[in-house]
């Protein structure tokens, strides 16, 4: 340690020794012998080069130095007591900060997730970045998000799969969404990739992750969208395909929790997809971040009880392929189903 550092320690036996009159009662306060305080005192001095103690009288005084210099000390001993303190109100949840950077998608599925935690932590101040997915993995290695929720294809591994560790929260499937004065309203049937053809659509704009994955599996699948409106903006899309006949592809969940919507299944389907939670890998965590991944845990076996083999588990690269096997075998066995309730509704 640099000889020239002045500790805590040291002004806090300063203080003591003005507040007592003497260096007996001083020691007795702190549980310290006489030499102990008398020999910090005087290094101090030395590193000040000044004298802050006048011991020519009966009691010890402060010089006109020593009054300057404990002025500031006390403020500077509250700063590290309140210092202390803050650490201490973080660690339980009484105070600090979360950064989540999400997409459009993942931010409107993640919502109740967000409010159940601010309900519980509300000292706690959440603030969020909507962003397009591929940006996410830069904000959180350049530390400007604590953590990310990302949307992905549940069959293949996340982007930047060497920078981040993943949890998985939920998987979803796809489909197209109508609104309740769409001419495919009272449909059940699903729909054909020439049908699907024929339907005006709005989506995401292809800076989008989602918007790249349908747009792979409609090349792959020779589908020609008719793409009438792009934006970057999930409401937009909400709202037009509510009030009118554009249509749009977004999970299913959103339909079944939105008035007015309705999924319709299509042919062939779109890959089933991962709502995650990601964080840069060998990150410091606060309390706020772990307390949020737990909270997410909770959620999603309590929300999301379609998928209970989904576990949120830390994802460094052993774990990570063990966890995402298990849930890539519980979409494929859901994928396998709906390919069988598809078959038994073309045999009717």
């Amino acid at each position: 340690m640099d000889r020239n550092t002045v500790l805590p320690r040291s002004i806090r036996y300063l203080i003591a020794v003005a507040e007592h009159g003497g260096f007996t009662r001083a020691a007795e306060a702190l549980f310290v012998s006489q030499p102990t305080l008398s020999q910090q005192i005087k290094q101090l001095e030395q590193l000040l080069d000044a004298q802050l103690l006048d011991r020519t009288g009966r009691t010890v005084r402060l010089t006109t130095a020593g009054e300057v210099y404990v002025h500031h000390a006390r403020r500077a001993l509250g700063e590290l007591d309140a210092g202390k303190r803050a650490i201490h109100d973080l660690e339980n949840l009484t105070n600090g900060s979360l950064l989540l950077a999400t997409t459009p998608i993942t931010d409107y599925l993640a919502a109740p997730l967000i409010e159940d935690f601010i309900v519980r932590y509300p000292g706690i101040t959440v603030r969020m970045l909507v962003m397009p997915q591929h940006e996410i993995s830069d904000t959180l290695a350049e530390g400007r998000a604590d953590l990310g929720i990302a949307f992905s294809n549940a069959l293949s591994p996340m982007e930047n799969f060497d920078m981040v560790d993943c949890h998985t929260l939920s998987i979803e499937s796809l489909g197209l969404i109508v609104g309740s004065v769409h001419s495919l309203a009272a449909s059940d049937e699903p729909l054909s990739k020439r049908m699907l053809e024929r339907q005006p659509l709005i989506l995401l704009s292809p800076d989008y992750a989602l918007r790249r994955h349908i747009d792979l599996h409609c090349l792959k699948q020779g589908i020609t969208l008719n793409v009438a409106m792009e934006t970057a903006s999930l409401s937009v899309i909400m709202e037009i395909v509510r009030a009118g006949h554009l249509a749009t592809i977004l999970p299913d969940v959103i339909a079944s929790i939105q008035p007015s919507l309705k999924a319709l299944a299509l042919l062939p389907e779109l890959p089933l997809h991962a709502v995650s939670l990601i964080c840069r890998r060998g990150q410091h965590k606060s309390a706020a971040c772990r307390t949020f991944g737990e909270s997410a845990t909770k959620w999603s076996q309590t929300h999301r009880p379609r998928n209970p083999a989904l576990r949120l588990q830390p994802c460094d690269p052993a774990e990570l392929v063990q966890s995402d096997h298990h849930a890539h075998r519980s979409a494929a066995h859901r994928s396998r189903h709906r390919r069988r309730r598809v078959a038994r509704w073309r045999r009717r």
